[in-house]
Order: structure tokens, then sequence, then C-alpha cells
């Protein structure tokens, strides 16, 4: 991957939705992805309404999804052996791992 390139997870990315201006700078001219758990915690977060949907599909089009593999399987049973760390974290974790970007 190139510089470029950032993997964000669901706060980040609420921080962003708030307007969040370190965030927002952050993200210009960035390639950003975000693993499946992402996608998902987004579209079924419950404070999100009929309104605000839109809004997180436009996001989620323009970032590139990260979907499960057995690469990532792996490495996410790794991380849950070594770290407490919640299922979803690790997920992400090694999708970020993986993708080889921060």
């Amino acid at each position: 991957m190139n510089g470029n390139s950032l993997l964000i997870d669901t706060n980040i990315a609420l921080y962003l939705f708030s307007g969040d201006p370190t965030i927002s700078n952050l993200l210009k001219g960035q390639d950003v992805y975000v693993s499946f758990i992402t996608e998902l915690e987004l579209l079924g977060y419950q404070e999100i309404g009929e309104k605000e949907l839109p809004m997180i599909e436009d996001f989620l089009s323009s970032c590139i999804i990260i979907d499960l593999n057995q690469s990532i399987k792996k490495k996410t049973i790794e991380l849950k052996k070594a770290y407490k760390i919640k299922l979803p974290d690790a997920i992400i974790a090694a999708s970020s791992l993986y993708m080889n970007i921060p």
C-alpha cells in the first residue's frame, strides 16, 4: 500500500460524521479503507436515523471495504489469543495488518 492509505474504525467514522475537523483533515487525499465490521456497525448503529443513512451509505461507497478472508481469520485468531481485545477490534486490526496499512 502507498502512504496515502488509512484504515479507520467505527469510532473514527462517527467522529467524522459529527463534523470533527481533525478527522476530516486527516482523511483528505487518503484512500480510506474500512473493515466489513465497520460497515456493519455503521449501518446497524441504533442512533442513525433515516435522515443520516444516505450520508453513511455515501461515505461507505467512497471507501474500500475489506471483506473477511482466510488470512484475516488466521491473524484475528492470533490477535485474540495474544491480547485481551474484543472480536470486532481483532478483526479490524487483522485487516489492517493484512492490508499493510495504518
